[in-house]
């Protein structure tokens, strides 16, 4: 039962995974909320194209993958804000698949790109090195930081940006800021969840943590323990399964939410059976 926690690799996933669950729940909270789930997805495949590209350019892939990350994001948010036809799934498909189609062509073209694309897709623990951990915990410390510190800018622009603006809240550096955690968030999860299932572990602890409360606060705490949970216990798990942590951690995720969804429908059905039983009482 502690075999794995005799290998250092194991645990520096385990930590690595933990925390980065958290931090995209966190996150998760706040793009729910906006109706942009998919850009989880849609910003994973962005910056696989960015780190292909920074691999080719000989930049540092954390530097050079978070700067085109955020340009991405950036991009899809100016282009929402000002061009109200172009709806938000539009953009982030546009902006996302083009970039994603940038690097596949870059690696066709150059056929150097030496990162193994399983660990890319699909996360792999074994390559979360001291310089990755030592990222995902810099990283994770700064969106924390960012997000409490704008937080009621940030929860403001969240849930009405027209109101925000007219009390005058810079919206626009609200976005900017927002969409600079998102990124740094996306590429620090690579290494842990990979591209394909970062949207995921974005995207469920937030809708679990919602199905479980109505209380805005409760959501961000029920989110993050979520996402973090998932990563411990998906990582455990994925040492004895054998398989993809990233898929190990996701299903955890689904596990929860497969769990809290039956919990609230019963709960749901029991509030209408009482309300019925006290009229035919009365």
């Amino acid at each position: 039962m502690f075999e794995p926690f005799e290998y250092e690799f194991f645990i520096r996933g385990l930590v690595s995974a933990t925390i980065v669950g958290g931090v995209c729940g966190l996150l998760g909270v706040y793009i729910v909320l906006r109706g942009m789930s998919y850009i989880g997805h849609g910003l994973s495949h962005a910056i696989f194209g960015g780190a292909v590209v920074s691999y080719v350019m000989s930049l540092n892939f954390y530097v050079g993958a978070t700067i085109w990350g955020f340009l991405a994001a950036l991009l899809i948010n100016l282009t929402t804000r000002h061009r109200p036809t172009v709806g938000a799934d539009a953009a982030i498909g546009i902006v996302t698949t083009a970039s994603f189609a940038i690097g596949i062509a870059l690696i066709s073209r150059a056929r150097t790109f030496t990162r193994s694309f399983d660990a890319a897709l699909f996360g792999d623990i074994l390559g979360v090195g001291n310089d990755d951990l030592i990222a995902i915990v810099v990283v994770s410390v700064l969106v924390v930081f960012v997000v409490f510190l704008s937080y009621r800018q940030l929860l403001f622009t969240t849930f009405d940006p027209d109101v925000a603006r007219f009390f005058g809240i810079a919206t626009g550096w609200v976005d900017a800021l927002f969409s600079l955690a998102l990124a740094g968030t996306v590429v620090i999860s690579m290494q842990v969840l990979g591209v394909t299932m970062i949207a995921a572990a974005i995207v469920i602890p937030p809708i679990v943590a919602r199905l479980a409360t109505d209380s805005f606060h409760r959501m961000v705490l029920i989110s993050v323990a979520t996402g973090a949970a998932g990563g411990f216990i998906g990582i455990y798990l994925s040492w004895f399964a054998d398989i993809s942590s990233g898929a190990t951690v996701v299903l955890v995720d689904v596990a929860a939410f497969v769990c809290v969804f039956t919990w609230s429908s019963f709960r749901g059905r029991n509030i209408r059976l009482g309300g019925s039983f006290g009229s035919t009482h009365a």
